[in-house]
């Protein structure tokens, strides 16, 4: 199973005295390089342990020298997630006049701007961050451009780097990289040519740079030293030679004239679009960090604290009519998650396959719990910055205008999916939602009726078959093995060689009225709500119910949802005085008393079926001998928990014609 926690050996730890950074992974003897995937907090964790395993004495990240200032400024306000902007100069083209083209360009708004995520979990940031702390030089070596044009690639999961040493994972990947073009291919020669500056200052120089530009680097870099080296060689005619250039471009391309950067704090509601891993698992990275606490494997185990963490706040927003979750449940949901892992090619999943898994396992509200979860980021303090909005790849600024942004250290390519998933209004619409019930028009939603209705003839056979088994005996074998062998009398008489088969002779009677008691001994004060409705159609029973107000939770207009409690079902329907108004009820002391108070008077058979948890004490078989009644009690852990709680939770409609519209509201649990 590849969610789990790496065993001892996996997990690699540096030998004192030996160089962490293989020679592969050298551009000379002077210069390191550290390929990362950024946006992964898998390769910060990588970071870290070389930069804090090595002696350098400068780093050098793949950014521009004019972000270095307030990149650096930023990263002092970590955990605060940040985001450093630099606006690129508006394109004008010039076209020909016409009243629409003017109208459309008021409407069209074309700013766009690059920026820099500070988030604790991008390796680069990680890189600087150390390098701050350890008072160690830093070097922002990347080409200067007006106008950024990021390349994503397709890379490997960031997750192999726990079993894969990365001088592995980088010769794996050199197949697959392909040679850089326009401004890439310029910001690699200017990268390449800046790290031979700093090697004329520095004995040990880190260059943490993503994997598609590395080979590339060490390529510039090699030819960089040789054209150098033919320049210094005096000619055969005693004349110097001529500039080199490398792979027929100028070895150094001109930096451009760029806009000053600005820091900006992020709404922490779109912190999903500016991190590379999601929320949670930053602000779990950032608690291990801040209390020293192992964190090399959270980007796994801390979906299993997620998981936990949707859990609980499921059942507090739920409360009994949550769905229970096992750890069967979370079992099969680690499954099913891994398998769809698998066929996106991941190793560990990401934001669309857990919410896929808890919505196919679990419903809409537990996945929409995760969802919301997610996207909390605990560390949101008030900053003295503007804030903005994120989006994909768009962002609100504070001044109400959105434009495109593109990050200087882009992730792999991201996939946005819609997913649909049925959500509470919010709390102002459901209040509306409330004050506009009519309290004078009730009805049911058909659905669930079907489905009450299916699991009563359950348990009216269930019972109808115990009354059977209660007349069976035993005889002993001739001719026919009648309802079954009786291994039980066999036994008893195997002495004698014999063999005794069951008999059980049909049931005498029926059954007309099931009583359900859900929560017994039941708190009146939880069950507010009690009334008997009518059959609407001869397939429907007469059902008679205390349950949960549905007046507190209303989740869309007209739409309510309430638990049961306990019911009385009489079928074939026929029209009873409400026994909650009835009078001759009021002897009862419970919930519970009055329901069977009720079906013993309105019950025309003998038997009454009755589901609960415990069977039938002394009060209520004494309420059904008073009537001549005998109760049949069919436990309810003989049904699954899941099936019942499903059942117990229905919906109460604001009369009939909100039937037509109620499935879009409704959310099974």
């Amino acid at each position: 199973m590849l969610i789990g926690k790496p065993t001892t050996d996996d997990i690699r730890t540096p030998v004192t005295g030996t160089p962490v950074t293989h020679p592969f992974l050298q551009i000379s003897p002077r210069i390191s390089v550290l390929p990362i995937i950024h946006g992964s907090g898998d390769f910060a964790i990588e970071v870290r342990r070389v930069m804090l395993s090595e002696d350098f004495d400068c780093l050098a990240v793949p950014l521009p020298a004019s972000f270095q200032a307030d990149v650096e400024r930023a990263i002092a306000f970590l955990p605060s997630v940040t985001a450093v902007l630099q606006e690129e100069p508006t394109t004008f083209a010039a076209s020909e006049w016409t009243p629409e083209s003017d109208l459309a360009d008021e409407d069209d708004d074309d700013r766009s701007f690059s920026y820099v995520p500070v988030d604790p979990c991008q390796p680069v940031i990680a890189a600087l961050r150390i390098a701050m702390q350890e008072h160690m030089p830093r070097a922002f070596v990347d080409l200067e451009t007006d106008r950024f044009r990021p390349q994503g690639s397709v890379l490997p999961d960031p997750y192999a780097i726990k079993r894969l040493p990365i001088e592995k994972f980088a010769a794996g990947l050199l197949p697959a990289i392909p040679r850089p073009e326009g401004q890439a291919r310029d910001r690699v020669l200017v990268m390449a040519d800046r790290l031979a500056e700093l090697e004329q200052r520095y004995e040990r120089i880190l260059f943490v740079c993503e994997f598609t530009h590395w080979p590339w680097v060490k390529d510039a870099y090699e030819r960089l030293r040789e054209s150098r080296a033919e320049s210094q060689e005096p000619r055969a005619d005693g004349s110097d030679a001529s500039p080199s250039t490398i792979n027929d471009q100028p070895s150094t391309p001109t930096d451009d004239d760029v806009e000053p950067t600005s820091i900006h704090a992020v709404n922490p509601r779109t912190l999903l679009f500016l991190l590379g891993e999601i929320p949670f698992i930053t602000a779990l990275y950032e608690q291990a960090r801040a209390e020293l606490d192992d964190d090399e494997n959270l980007s796994i185990d801390g979906i299993k604290q997620l998981l936990l963490a949707t859990r609980d706040r499921y059942r507090d927003d739920l409360g009994k009519r949550a769905r229970r979750i096992s750890p069967q449940l979370l079992r099969t949901f680690l499954k099913y998650v891994r398998n769809l892992s698998l066929i996106h090619r991941r190793l560990a999943p990401d934001f669309y396959s857990m919410i896929v898994a808890a919505q196919q396992l679990a419903g809409d509200p537990f996945a929409i719990h995760l969802a919301e979860l997610v996207r909390e980021y605990p560390f949101t303090d008030r900053l003295p910055f503007p804030e903005l909005d994120m989006g994909i790849d768009r962002a609100e600024l504070p001044d109400g205008d959105v434009v495109e942004m593109k990050s200087r250290l882009p992730g792999p390519p991201v996939t946005w999916t819609n997913l649909q998933l049925t959500r509470r209004p919010p709390q102002p619409d459901r209040e509306k939602f409330a004050m506009e019930w009519n309290p004078f028009r009730q009805c049911s939603w058909p659905p669930e009726d079907e489905k009450i209705e299916r699991f009563r003839t359950h348990v009216k056979d269930h019972a109808l078959s115990m009354l059977g088994q209660d007349l069976a005996n035993s005889e002993k074998f001739t001719t026919s093995l009648k309802d079954g062998l009786d291994i039980r009398e066999t036994l008893r008489n195997w002495h004698t060689g014999d063999l005794y088969v069951k008999v059980i002779p049909p049931s005498r009677g029926n059954l007309d009225c099931v009583v359900m008691l859900f929560d017994s001994p039941a708190d009146p004060r939880e069950y507010p709500w009690r009334i008997t409705w009518f059959a609407e159609h001869h397939d429907e029973s007469t059902l008679s119910l205390f349950a949960t107000d549905f007046q507190e939770d209303v989740i869309g207009p007209g739409i309510a949802t309430s638990t049961y409690g306990g019911a009385m079902f009489l079928f074939p329907p026929r029209p009873v005085e409400d026994i909650w108004r009835d009078r001759q009820f009021d002897v009862a002391d419970t919930l519970e008393e009055r329901l069977l108070l009720a079906a013993c008077t309105h019950s025309r058979e003998r038997h009454i079926a009755v589901l609960s948890d415990a069977p039938p004490g002394i009060a209520w078989r004494r309420i059904a001998k008073r009537s001549g009644k005998r109760l049949v009690h069919v436990p309810l852990a003989k049904f699954s928990q899941e099936t019942v709680g499903q059942l117990r939770t229905f919906h109460v409609l604001n009369g009939q014609e909100v039937r037509s519209y109620a499935e879009h509201f409704i959310r099974r649990v």
